[in-house]
């Protein structure tokens, strides 16, 4: 198993380009299965889970080309209806899965989801609100299995803005008989962008971006030929990078508009933050200054740039403190920072950072996604060497990290465990 090291200690300076979302791509992927297609997304990222999801389409009866960022899907006969244990356990948005087949095919068994082990994540409402527009689902030995001759438009509640739940439910009703209207529905960018491609497959859909979505039903859609929106969190993460190792980075493609909560607490910090034609900006400041966030919904301060800000914490100077409102589970990094030199101390949801002079290097191991490249952005700012391992959990989530810190002038390399 792969580690990375990383000599810290440089600021990072100079320009990168921001990736296609992986948490545009994936609902975009498997929004694939509503009709035959010819389906082609573009930007689509290089990463696990991307073939992950590439397997998972194939599973299904579908035909997956993927070269260049370019992934080419043709959806017309799907021989199977499960999406296995195996695959699911490695990616939770395998779960996205059931709206479409159901709503196409009628009946779908997918198995409880897994991936990072953040916290309780359960679908519930993805079921509840299934069952609304008519699908009969039962629980079998880790599966769901749910059976519908043809969904009904419905009325659904969400009782928290789940970003899966309200994907899931918007692609099933895309082909429901009437109208389905999502209230408490999520606002993430990447419900605006999964709309605006399910439109292009012909879907009548109003109101995504606010809190109310109405879908009017059709009888069939078509393939669809469609950009995937530049990656919000792996844009933040090398902004945070510029202001904790007091550099200055371009993030190229990065829109503005999609993280104005990161953007404006990177300015309480003291970081300069400048929006051009080209993307966004980030210069770091002498002295990084104490601040609080509150992760909430968009368009509030995202789950998942916490623990990347909280290493950007670390060497404010004074006190700060974060409130994770998302996830119960999403503290786990701390240890590994606090192995680094953090000071950091954890009461129920909130952690309460110290800032430090500085980190210094050390043996540390991820323990999710976000976690990971929380703890690459400590081994750059840190004095000496920094050895992550268990670094899978990077390669789901960030489209050639390695490279993009080099090009920014960062001393980090990808090596085999037992070197």
């Amino acid at each position: 198993m792969d580690k990375i090291v990383i000599h810290g200690g440089r600021p990072l300076n100079g320009c990168v380009s921001a990736s296609g979302a992986k948490n545009a791509a994936l609902p975009l992927m498997f929004a694939t299965l509503l009709a035959p297609g010819p389906h082609r997304l573009g930007n689509v990222p290089r990463l696990r889970d991307i073939r992950t999801a590439e397997q998972l389409l194939t599973g299904l009866g579908a035909s997956v080309q993927n070269e260049k960022g370019i992934l080419e899907v043709f959806a017309e006969d799907l021989n199977g209806k499960e999406a296995p244990y195996d695959l699911v356990r490695t990616m939770r948005a395998s779960v996205l899965v059931l709206g479409p087949l159901l709503a196409r095919c009628g009946r779908a068994r997918v198995s409880l989801p897994g991936g990072c082990a953040i916290g309780a994540r359960p679908i519930n409402l993805h079921l509840k609100g299934l069952e609304a527009m008519g699908a009969e689902i039962t629980l079998d030995h880790g599966y769901v299995e749910a059976r519908a001759e043809r969904l009904h438009g419905a009325r659904i509640y969400l009782d928290t803005p789940t970003v899966g739940g309200t994907e899931n439910l918007m692609m099933a009703a895309t082909l429901a008989e009437g109208t389905t209207v999502i209230e408490n529905a999520a606002c993430e960018p990447e419900i605006d962008d999964l709309a605006a491609a399910l439109r292009t497959m012909g879907a009548k859909i109003e109101g995504d971006g606010t809190a109310t979505i109405t879908i009017e039903g059709v009888k069939q859609l078509h393939g669809m030929d469609y950009q995937v929106m530049p990656d919000r969190i792996e844009a933040g993460t090398y902004l945070i990078a510029a202001a904790l190792t007091g550099g200055s980075v371009l993030v190229q493609n990065a829109r503005a508009d999609h993280m104005e909560a990161l953007l404006s607490k990177l300015e309480e910090t003291g970081a300069a933050c400048q929006v051009t034609e080209e993307g966004v900006r980030v210069t770091g400041p002498a002295q990084l200054r104490p601040v609080d966030i509150k992760t909430q919904p968009y368009p509030g301060f995202p789950t998942d740039m916490q623990a990347q800000f909280m290493t950007l914490m670390t060497l404010c100077g004074g006190s700060s403190m974060i409130t994770e409102t998302v996830f119960e589970n999403r503290f786990m990094h701390v240890c590994e920072l606090q192995r680094m030199g953090a000071d950091i101390t954890i009461e129920g949801h909130t952690a309460t950072i110290k800032g430090v002079s500085e980190l210094l290097g050390a043996p540390v191991m991820a323990t999710d996604l976000r976690a990971s490249a929380c703890l690459v952005l400590a081994g750059l700012a840190a004095d000496n060497t920094t050895e992550i391992s268990r670094i899978y959990h990077l390669d789901r989530g960030y489209e050639s990290l390695e490279e993009k810190f080099r090009c920014l002038g960062a001393d980090i390399t990808r090596v085999p465990a037992e070197q």
